[in-house]
């Protein structure tokens, strides 16, 4: 079952997912609080070079499975046009209304 977006919890989290999957770049910047970080299976990564590269080139969606009780955890099937479909997890941090950081990963076999 799919979470609708406008469901997730955590307004913060729920303004990122809808601008990734709006393929929104003004939207999306406005989510992110200035200095965002990002990691990606534990490695940190440059957030403008990784979202251009796995969300904006390559048409980036996710459709949220579930999150956590504070919705700053979210387990979701991220799709792109480079590498398909997969299984991920997301972990946010949110600072004044906005993500500050996030962190993401293939999520382990259920």
């Amino acid at each position: 079952m799919t979470l609708p977006v406008d469901r997730l919890r955590e307004p913060a989290v729920r303004a990122f997912v809808a601008a990734l999957n709006a393929n929104d770049r003004d939207a999306f910047s406005a989510a992110l609080a200035p200095g965002a970080t990002m990691s990606d299976d534990g490695s940190e990564r440059d957030l403008a070079e990784w979202t251009e590269r796995e969300v904006f080139a390559s048409n980036g969606r996710m459709e949220v499975e579930s999150e956590d009780e504070d919705g700053l955890a979210l387990v979701a099937t991220y799709s792109n046009d480079t590498w398909g479909a997969m299984r991920t997890v997301w972990r946010f941090t949110v600072e004044g209304g906005r993500v500050a950081r996030f962190e993401t990963g293939q999520a382990p076999a259920e």
